[in-house]
């Protein structure tokens, strides 16, 4: 059985398809493309197809894995576009690698997010940030199917930082819109990177932190995209490939 690993992207207004609705649509995808499936055994065989770490409903991201088992061997590169023209734009594949590498799951240690905040000064996000990082603790609350929990969101935040003014792309991956710099409507970008510690601390738990320490309260709800999810590099406080040891381990074999 060959397996690959595959990056995709939740993009524009698919960033609110939830977790469950993608799975249908990838399944589907699988099914309109012929991709030659392994299955599991038992009386209710199942496509071997394993997700990590989904972002939440409601926030983009450029930086979603999953693998599957094929029954048949199959070029990477092929496989990933079929897949993305079988998929509604928005649901992009854009990168596989065949599994050469066990563990794959133990590799993402952390995310990077971008928090776009309409209408918050610069100046004031960049106060808020400092606070935020100053303190030892904080403390935000987060209802669970357990009821609410009390958690420290500090400890989780590897890096924060208000970036530059940037005018879009027209990707629409969070980056701040040409209209609004025209405009002069303020508007704060934020990088974050979070570890992925127990309990998950989310964006929104650092969005609550600043609220705690520095009184930061965006007047719309703040945009959200994961950027990248992987090895962190606690030196630099910046997120790699995790795909990269299965590319090297490729390379390798050649």
């Amino acid at each position: 059985m060959q397996r690959i690993r595959l990056r995709y992207t939740k993009r524009g207004r698919l960033r609110f398809t939830s977790h469950r609705d993608f799975q249908r649509a990838f399944e589907r995808a699988l099914r309109r493309s012929a991709v030659p499936m392994a299955y599991s055994a038992g009386f209710t065989p199942h496509p071997k197809v394993s997700y990590a770490n989904a972002a939440p409903t409601g926030v983009a991201s450029e930086a979603e894995y999953l693998e599957i088992g094929l029954a048949e061997a199959r070029d990477p590169e092929a496989l990933r576009a079929q897949l993305d023209g079988s998929l509604p734009p928005g649901l992009d594949v854009i990168d596989a690698v065949e599994v050469r590498t066990a563990h794959f799951v133990e590799r993402l240690e952390a995310s990077e997010w971008q928090l776009r905040l309409d209408g918050v000064d610069r100046s004031e996000a960049e106060a808020a940030a400092v606070a935020f990082l100053a303190a030892e603790r904080v403390e935000v609350q987060r209802m669970t199917k357990n009821g609410l929990r009390v958690f420290d969101a500090r400890s989780a935040v590897a890096a924060l930082e208000v970036l530059p003014a940037q005018v879009g792309d027209g990707n629409d991956t969070g980056t701040e819109r040409a209209d609004d710099v025209r405009a002069g409507t303020p508007c704060a970008i934020l990088r974050l990177v979070v570890r992925h510690a127990t309990p998950a601390v989310r964006p929104d738990d650092v969005l609550s932190g600043l609220r705690a320490t520095a009184d930061l309260a965006p007047p719309v709800p703040a945009e959200v995209t994961r950027l990248a999810q992987g090895p962190l590099d606690e030196g630099t406080g910046t997120v790699t490939d995790p795909l990269a040891l299965d590319r090297a381990a490729a390379a390798a074999a050649q």
